[in-house]
């Protein structure tokens, strides 16, 4: 059973934003799917065997900060 997370994500303006977020997730080993909304700011990441701090780290290396979505 895959792994599923939300991150907020601050620093995001436009849809170049979106695709650095995303292309940086995707490239983090065990990340299979993630989806990145400009709107509400959120990335969905789904995968197997993945940490979330490698993640973040990720995405944090683009220049935006992520923390794990609060319900």
């Amino acid at each position: 059973m895959g792994k599923k997370h939300v991150l907020d994500i601050t620093g995001m303006t436009c849809e170049h934003c979106v695709k650095a977020v995303s292309n940086s997730t995707l490239e983090v080993s065990g990340v299979s799917e993630v989806h990145v909304d400009l709107e509400s700011n959120t990335a969905e990441i789904s995968g197997e065997n993945f940490r979330i701090e490698d993640v973040i780290e990720a995405i944090s290396e683009e220049g935006y900060q992520a923390t794990l979505a609060t319900k």
